[in-house]
This record gives structure tokens, C-alpha cells and sequence, in this order.
């Protein structure tokens, strides 16, 4: 089998999809790092510094154009590896019991994943897209904290975070194990471990994301 047919298969579409999934968490990671500076309630000096630092450094320029392409890749073999589940399984049973083998978030990842897709557009149309057109016209920044404190001080858009946030959450408590089993790096030994940091995660993640509009719109962010 050449490189060409094994990423076309089953096979290969999932370690595509565990390798920029990890690639995405670690995303994650640094975004919500980042983003929690607003609570040193310092008039997001703190955070303009560091968020300065991601939009004005050539390096990071370049993980940004990875990241991008990273997140494409993963949409689109997430769209195709449901598409090949649906073909393989294209009349349900009369009767199942599908909560006995799998939970249902495992089972709505392409819904999940759409979710959170059409949230990341808003966020990007929100704070990314405005910060990087005026970057390019003006060579300035925007100042994202007073942004995010416009934006966050309505209600619908920090609804509509929080819902983000919400399908965040259920996704990664599935694709967090499952990058792990994709990428072969599963053990009987480990798996358990693997589980509990997975659920870490996605809370720890996704708390800290749905507390920074909640805080700002109660007005405890200065």
C-alpha cells in the first residue's frame, strides 16, 4: 500500500485526525493561557503584553498559517471519516441500544464539530479578523482587551460563547482519548490514566474559556 492509499484510508484519516487534534489541543492550551491574563484585573496590561507578543512575532505568524491549515485538515477528514461511518452503516437496526457501547457525545462528533466551527467563525469575525485587517492597513493592533470587555458586555454574545464552549467540552471529552487511540499510543497500562486526563482537560479547558465572558459581562474583569 503506498503513502497516497493509506492516508485515504480508515486507518490513515484517523491518525490524521488524532495528530492535528493534538496539534489543536495544545492550540487550546496556549489561548486559554493567554486569555486568563485578564484576571490579573491589571486593564489587560498583562494580557495586551503576551497577546502582543502572539501578533507581532514572525514565528508565531507561521505556526498561525500551520494552525489554520491544521484545523482544515482536521474539519475536513472529521466530515469524511462521518461520511465513511454513514456508508458503512447506511440502514440503522430495528432495535439497538447504543448508550451500552459508546456515549452519545462520541457519537455526535461531526454535530459537535460543526458546532464549534460555525462558534470559531463568530470568534474570528469578533476579534481575529478586525485586529489582523487593521494590523495590515495601520500596522497596529486593535486593543483586544477593550474589545473583549464591548463585546462581552452583552449578554447574547457571551450566550452564544458559553454554548461554544458547551459543545467545546462534550468534543473534547471524546477526541482527547481518541487522539491517543488514533495515533497507536494507547495501552491497557496507560488508558485509564489517559481517560482522567482527558475529563481534566476538557473541564479545566473549557471552564477557563466560559469564565472569561461570564466575568467580564459581571463586570469582576477591570
Amino acid at each position: 500500500m503506498n503513502n497516497s492509499a493509506i492516508f485515504k484510508s480508515s486507518i490513515g484519516k484517523k491518525f490524521v485526525m488524532g495528530l492535528t487534534g493534538f496539534f489543536l489541543i495544545t492550540f487550546l492550551i496556549v489561548h486559554a493561557s493567554i486569555n486568563a491574563c485578564i484576571w490579573f484585573n491589571d486593564g489587560g496590561k498583562t494580557f495586551l503584553y503576551y497577546a502582543h507578543f502572539m501578533g507581532t512575532n514572525f514565528i508565531v505568524h507561521i505556526i498561525e498559517v500551520g494552525l489554520f491549515a491544521g484545523l482544515l485538515i482536521h474539519v475536513v477528514d472529521g466530515l469524511l471519516i462521518w461520511k465513511q461511518n454513514r456508508a458503512a452503516r447506511p440502514i440503522k437496526y430495528a432495535y439497538n441500544n447504543p448508550n451500552a457501547n459508546s456515549k452519545w457525545y462520541s457519537r455526535s462528533m461531526g454535530l459537535l464539530g460543526t458546532l464549534i466551527l460555525l462558534f470559531l467563525i463568530i470568534h474570528l469575525r469578533n476579534f481575529w479578523g478586525p485586529n489582523r485587517l487593521n494590523q495590515i492597513a495601520t500596522g497596529e493592533e486593535l486593543n483586544l482587551f477593550t474589545m473583549m470587555q464591548d463585546h462581552f458586555n452583552n449578554i447574547g454574545v457571551v450566550l452564544i460563547y458559553l454554548f461554544g464552549c458547551f459543545s467545546l467540552f462534550w468534543h473534547l471529552m471524546h477526541g482527547f482519548r481518541s487522539a491517543f487511540q488514533s495515533l497507536g499510543l494507547n495501552h491497557l497500562k496507560y488508558n485509564h490514566a489517559i481517560k482522567v486526563a482527558g475529563y481534566a482537560f476538557s473541564i479545566i479547558i473549557c471552564v477557563v474559556f466560559a469564565l472569561m465572558p461570564v466575568t467580564m459581562y459581571l463586570g469582576l474583569v477591570k
